[in-house]
Order: C-alpha cells, then sequence, then structure tokens
C-alpha cells in the first residue's frame, strides 16, 4: 500500500512538472506589406522567411515553429495595430520583419516595452542606431544612411563634382539623402522630397534637376516609386544628359518592370546574389527553383532574420525564457550569412561589406550582378550615440 501511494505521489508530481524547453512552440510575429503595390516586397520577404524555416527543418532547437505574418498596409497606424495584437494577444517571442521606416518608428515601442525581441529585416532609421538603441532591437540589413554613404564614396571615384538629390518625404528618404551628403566630396546643388507614398508624378523635380545643370542625381524610390521614376528620367531624356546613381531603386523586384531603362544605372547594396558563399548559393537556387524568379535583397534580409532567430534558440535549447543568453548568442552573429561574415556592432546593426551592382542583359532576361566591393566592413555613424557596451 504504501509503495503504491509513493508510486502515486511519483506520477502525481511528474505530470505537474513543466514540460522539457524543447516542447515549447517558437511563436514569431512578421510584419510586413502584403497588400497593394508593396506586395511583391512583402511577398518576397515571406518566401524567404518560409524557405530559411525549410532549411531549417521547420524547427529552432527542436522545437516547432509558428510564424504569424501581419500586413502593415504600408500605414504606420495599420503597423501599430498589427504589432500591438502580435505582442498582446498571440504573445510571440520575437518580431521581425518591417519595410518601411515610419512603419517601424511606429510600431518598435510596442515590441520593446514588452521586452520581446524585435529583428528588423529591412527598416533601419538613424535613431534606432544611435540614441534609441535596445538590447532586444537587432538589425539584419543596414542603418538607412549606409548605403547611400557607400555611393556617396563611388560618386567621388567616378569623379563627380555636383549632384541633384530626389526623395521621398519620410524617415528613410531623409536618412539616405543625408547619407550621400556625408561622403560625397562635390557639392549638392538641389534637393526635392516628395509626397510618400503617394506622389508618382516627378515630372516637376526632374525638371528642377534638369534645370540645375548638376554632373548627377541621385535618387532613392523603393517599390513602385521606383519604377515610376525611371521611367519618367528616361522618358524625358535625362539619361543621355544626367547620369543617375541609385540606392534601393533597383531591385529584383523592380527589375522585370524597369528591363532596359535599368541598364547603365549603377546602385549599391550589402548583398548582391551572385556573391560566391555557400549558404547564398543555396538560398538563391533554392528560391528560385520554387517561384520561378530569384530573391531580391529585401528576400536576403529575412532569410537572415530566420537565421538569426535559430541562433538564439538553439543557444538556450529552446528555453525562451533566458532572454540575457539569446541576447548574447544574437550579438556572436553565429550562423551562415547569404552575405558572408558579418558582426554586430554595439548597436546591433551589421558591420558589412557595400558593393556596387549593375544591371545585365542576356537574351530578354535582366539581372543584377556584383561589380565591385565600395565598402569593406563599414560601420554605421550613428553607433557612438548607442549607450549599449558589450
Amino acid at each position: 500500500m504504501k509503495r503504491a501511494l509513493l508510486a502515486a505521489t511519483a506520477l502525481t508530481l511528474f505530470a505537474a512538472m513543466p514540460a522539457p524547453a524543447q516542447q515549447q512552440t517558437v511563436k514569431i510575429g512578421f510584419v510586413t506589406t502584403l497588400s497593394g503595390g508593396a506586395a511583391v516586397i512583402g511577398n518576397d520577404m515571406r518566401n524567404s522567411f518560409e524557405l530559411a524555416l525549410d532549411h531549417l527543418g521547420r524547427k529552432m532547437g527542436g522545437a516547432n515553429v509558428e510564424v504569424i505574418y501581419e500586413d502593415d498596409q504600408q500605414r504606420p497606424d495599420v503597423g501599430v495595430q498589427k504589432t500591438q495584437k502580435l505582442i498582446q494577444s498571440d504573445k510571440v517571442n520575437f518580431v521581425a520583419g518591417y519595410i518601411w521606416s515610419n512603419v517601424f518608428l511606429a510600431a518598435k515601442k510596442a515590441v520593446l516595452d514588452s521586452d520581446t525581441f524585435l529583428i528588423t529585416a529591412n527598416a533601419g532609421p538613424s535613431q534606432t542606431a544611435g540614441e534609441e538603441c535596445s538590447p532586444y532591437l537587432f538589425s539584419t540589413s543596414w542603418n538607412n544612411d549606409q548605403t547611400p554613404q557607400a555611393m556617396g564614396e563611388y560618386m567621388n571615384q567616378k569623379g563627380v563634382k555636383s549632384v541633384f538629390l530626389i526623395g521621398p518625404n519620410y524617415a528613410a528618404g531623409k536618412d539616405m539623402l543625408n547619407g550621400v551628403r556625408a561622403t560625397f566630396k562635390g557639392q549638392v546643388i538641389g534637393e526635392e522630397l516628395t509626397r510618400w507614398p503617394d506622389q508618382l508624378d516627378f515630372s516637376a523635380e526632374l525638371s528642377k534637376a534638369r534645370a540645375a545643370k548638376p554632373d548627377a542625381i541621385f535618387v532613392f524610390y523603393p517599390g513602385a516609386a521606383g519604377v515610376q521614376f525611371l521611367t519618367q528620367y528616361t522618358q524625358a531624356g535625362l539619361k543621355q544628359s544626367i547620369p543617375l546613381y541609385t540606392a534601393f531603386t533597383i531591385d529584383e523586384t523592380t527589375l522585370p518592370l524597369q528591363k532596359d531603362m535599368a541598364l547603365g544605372v549603377p546602385g549599391v547594396q550589402e548583398w548582391v546574389n551572385d556573391l560566391p558563399n555557400d549558404a547564398n548559393k543555396k538560398f538563391v537556387a533554392d528560391y528560385t527553383a520554387k517561384h520561378k524568379n530569384g530573391p531580391s535583397f529585401y528576400g536576403a534580409q529575412s532569410y537572415d532574420a530566420a537565421n538569426l532567430i535559430n541562433s538564439a534558440v538553439v543557444a538556450v535549447n529552446a528555453d525562451l525564457s533566458k532572454k540575457d543568453a539569446m541576447r548574447d548568442a544574437m550579438r556572436k552573429a553565429n550562423f551562415k550569412s547569404v552575405r558572408g561574415d558579418f558582426k554586430f556592432g554595439n548597436n546591433h546593426v551589421p558591420i558589412q561589406n557595400f558593393y556596387l551592382q549593375d544591371v545585365v542583359k542576356t537574351g530578354e532576361s535582366f539581372a543584377l550582378k556584383t561589380v565591385a566591393t565600395i565598402v569593406k566592413d563599414s560601420q554605421d555613424k550613428h553607433h557612438d550615440k548607442c549607450p549599449m557596451k558589450w
């Protein structure tokens, strides 16, 4: 009788014990744009994140993974609403994604106030690299002004003496134009900030640029706006008279529409599809086989975001209560990035290379290729304003 009682007590205690950490589900919220003209970007990000999960066997640290995708509709108010839902109702362990800096800036407080890890796979507003950095905030992309800074360096190499800047009037647009100013040694003889995201007629701005007679025009317009700008720039005859330099205006999501117009227009990126490392080769090959077109840099950054999260979960054996250990693991960037080697600065923004990319045409097909390395081991200029030390 006594033996039976002891056995029953043991069974009761065993049943009351928490399940092993490995049996938890890792819950990830992913916020991006899945409707309207920018859905092509959001779908590329989602497809790439899903491919990374496939490559991981749909598990992290032995635990199952659940991803909840939310559409921010390219609106800050909707982005905040969807982010709050992920934190308060879905109780996710990580939030990732975000294309637009204005959406990201509006939504980040809800995540960080809850001590939930936030991984931006694109948006990189300057303040979050500096005074608004956080132990819970990581980037798998860049700080907004790093890419245009690299383009400013390239324009110096090309001997450009004057430039006219054009971009959208929101957080990222301002950061991009300021990035060019930070490194370009010539004269900025004009600047135009346009309405965002509803302005798609740039004839007035192009007329002002023509009248200023610069050596070059620099433009930042992602997505549909980039297609429209390049179309109007070409139709205005400016391609023959004023060279165009870009950031994020020509990529795999826009090139199928830009086609010949994109030839001869250089851009700068931290990732190009032909980077010769094994992780990137597998990513590009498997994505192309599955979706019949190549991924964009948005997708590459999302693929890395999934692997960064995985590195944190693996490090704690899926015990998601160990947030300090997960943060320390992510700081090591201990995963195979499609960019090759990169590491995090003290503000959790990557220190990485930036490459000159060009458009090539083979038959009727267009593709981006790496031409040169413009900047090696670039670190954003805001990191010294971040109080984190580790």
